[in-house]
C-alpha cells in the first residue's frame, strides 16, 4: 500500500513552494493572465494535497488505491500542465489539463464510493 499521507504532505509542501514562486518569482516576469493561470494551478494543488492526506487516513482501513492514484495523477496533470504553460511550455499542454480535471473528479467519486462500501461493512 502506498503511503498516501506522506505523498499528500509532500504534495502540500510542493504546492506552497509553487505558490511562493508564483507570488515572488513570477510577479512582473509573466503576464497577469499567466499569473492567474499559475494561481489556478496552485489552488487545485493546495486543495488536493490535503485530500491525499485525508484519503491516506481512510485507506488504512479500506485497502484500496484507485482514489489516491486518481487524485495524485489528476493533480500532477491539471496543475502540472498549467505550471508548464506559464513557464514557457507549449500551449498544447492546455489540451491535457482537462484530463487532470477528469481524474480529480474520478478520484473524489471513487473516494465517495469507497466510503459507502466501508460503511456497509461496519
Amino acid at each position: 500500500m502506498r503511503n498516501w499521507i506522506a505523498i499528500g504532505a509532500v504534495s502540500a509542501a510542493l504546492a506552497v513552494v509553487c505558490g511562493a514562486f508564483g507570488a515572488h518569482g513570477l510577479k512582473g516576469q509573466v503576464t497577469p493572465e499567466d499569473l492567474a493561470t499559475w494561481q489556478t494551478g496552485v489552488l487545485y494543488h493546495l486543495v488536493h494535497a490535503p485530500a491525499l492526506v485525508l484519503y491516506g487516513l481512510f485507506a488504512r482501513s479500506a485497502g484500496r488505491q484507485l482514489p489516491g492514484w486518481c487524485l495524485l495523477l489528476g493533480t500532477a496533470i491539471f496543475s502540472g500542465t498549467l505550471y508548464g504553460i506559464v513557464l514557457g511550455g507549449p500551449r498544447w499542454l492546455g489540451a491535457l489539463t482537462p484530463i487532470g480535471g477528469v481524474l480529480l473528479v474520478a478520484g473524489w467519486l471513487a473516494f465517495a464510493w469507497e466510503t459507502r462500501r466501508t460503511g456497509e461493512r461496519s
